[in-house]
């Protein structure tokens, strides 16, 4: 069975939404864009007023383009970048991340995923596998697709079948894990003071959403079998196929399969060391007054951060260490520097983002629109389950113009966290509304990083591949996923089942 072009109507929708897409600037000079337009409308709307619904007091929009607020801001511009929350979290992180990754402890783990798999659970493990690599950063969308083809090749199957499934797996999926790790801790950072605009007393953990990602990773694994199978191989399934010149080679050398094992051994040692920190009746890592493991002043809560760091941080230097990566403490330190050298962009988005939010925290701006983006809903009576729905709806459809999770979520943050919590919608749902929208279309704009490298892997194999085909192959597993997860919320709201550890 041949493959069918998409018909001429999703042409002129992918030309629409590319052409649009490539008209937006950078996200960084959208923060900046943003920060002006912030004057102009503080300027405007100056002395407009909303009641705090919480305390009754009076919320007023201040003038940022006065003389005191002028200098009250350049005073501030430091501070605004150095207290900016996700800049010292996600360095943090990094740098346990990139020594992971720049050791090659990533890759091999990914490659040892899906060798040697049974044929009959080859969807299976490559789509488990995707839906989890995103513990690896933006591994997963580099080395997974290409390792799936020549697992399907082996299975005696298409090749471009594992290429698809492996990347819809992974983009489609990206927000669910069976662990917690940095994005979660990214995109926590904007939640949580965004909700201290309303509620300055308001805590919460890093893992609102866990349980919900938990459950999300099985659901959305059979979700991609089903399509893969049902869907994505019956067009390819006896079509023949141009063979790569060069395959990359899943095999382990002695060295990895040593360093992979050393690895886990040194990754279940600390696991270990953590849980004894955890036990007792008041132990070390839990709060000194209550024993609380998971409470706000409990070091397991404030040290997650270190944690993260460790998960990573030592089982990237014992991998490394074993295949010869690491020789000395000089080659650790450099691999550091590199992985912070990877993070510039990062920092200056950070920097952009910082005076935005500053910004409009001075403004009054976040909270007023809140406040009155509340009343507007409640009269027009979009409350419940329907507005979650359109959320995630509104999310996923911006997710096809600016790609960056924590881009959009520094955007959107302060105005429908304090807004929906005031409409009695606690933020981590808020939240993962968010993160089920911009997880689903990623596979679906031409504009999302990953897209043309899928459309090099694709090429391999069937040399005529366009953006069609990778629209047409991917949109299956954008929708599945998005009724899925959708299902998925409901039921949680409906039996109002905890999202994660609060």
């Amino acid at each position: 069975m041949s493959e069918k072009s998409s018909n001429s109507v999703l042409y002129r929708v992918l030309n629409m939404v590319e052409v649009a897409g490539n008209r937006l600037p950078d996200p960084i000079s959208i923060f900046f864009i943003l920060c002006l337009l912030l004057l102009a409308i503080s300027y405007v709307f100056e002395g407009v007023v909303a009641i705090h619904p919480k305390d009754g007091s009076t919320i007023t929009v201040i003038n940022l383009i006065s003389k005191a607020q002028l200098q009250n801001y350049l005073n501030s511009i430091v501070t605004n970048f150095s207290g900016f929350p996700p800049l010292a979290l996600v360095l943090i992180v990094q740098l346990g991340v990139g020594v992971a990754d720049r050791t090659g402890l990533m890759a091999t783990a990914l490659r040892r995923a899906v060798s040697n798999m049974p044929k009959s659970l080859v969807t299976f493990i490559v789509i488990f596998a995707g839906i989890n690599a995103n513990a690896a950063g933006d591994s997963g969308f580099i080395v997974l697709p290409p390792l799936a083809a020549i697992a399907y090749m082996a299975s005696g199957r298409h090749p471009l079948i594992g290429v698809l499934a492996g990347f819809g797996g992974v983009a489609a999926g990206f927000a669910a894990n069976l662990f917690p790790n940095m994005l979660d801790i990214l995109v926590w950072s904007f939640t949580l003071p965004a909700a201290q605009t309303i509620d300055p007393s308001y805590t919460v953990l890093p893992t609102m959403n866990f349980y919900f990602l938990f459950v999300s990773t099985f659901f959305l694994t059979a979700v991609g079998v089903i399509v893969t199978e049902k869907v994505i191989a019956p067009r390819f399934e006896g079509v023949p196929f141009q063979t790569p010149v060069e395959h990359q080679n899943t095999d382990l050398s002695v060295a990895e399969k040593k360093g992979l094992r050393w690895a886990g051994i040194s990754l279940l040692a600390f696991i270990a060391v953590l849980v004894l920190l955890c036990l007792g009746d008041h132990p070390f890592m839990g709060d000194s007054k209550t024993g609380e493991l998971l409470g706000m002043n409990a070091p397991m809560n404030k040290a997650m951060t270190t944690v993260m760091l460790l998960l990573f941080f030592i089982p990237g230097v014992t991998y490394g260490i074993c295949t010869g990566k690491i020789k000395n403490d000089r080659d650790i330190v450099k691999l550091m520097g590199q992985s912070m050298s990877d993070m510039g962009s990062y920092i200056v988005l950070a920097f952009a983002a910082s005076q935005f939010l500053a910004l409009f925290n001075f403004s009054h701006l976040g909270v007023i629109i809140a406040i009155k983006g509340a009343e507007v809903l409640k009269n027009a009576n979009m409350t419940g389950m329907g507005l979650m729905v359109g959320f995630i709806l509104f999310s996923a459809f911006l997710n096809l113009f600016i790609g960056s999770c924590s881009a959009k979520w520094a955007i959107l943050a302060p105005v429908f966290v304090p807004m929906f919590l005031l409409l009695n919608f606690d933020p981590p749902l808020t939240q993962i509304a968010y993160r089920i929208g911009d997880s689903v279309s990623n596979p679906l704009s031409p504009l999302f990083p990953y897209f043309p490298i899928l459309l090099g892997y694709v090429a391999k194999y069937k040399p005529d591949a366009g953006i069609g085909t990778i629209i047409s192959n991917m949109l299956p597993f954008s929708l599945a996923n998005l009724v899925a997860w959708i299902i998925l919320i409901v039921v949680f709201m409906a039996f109002n089942i905890p999202l994660g550890i609060y």
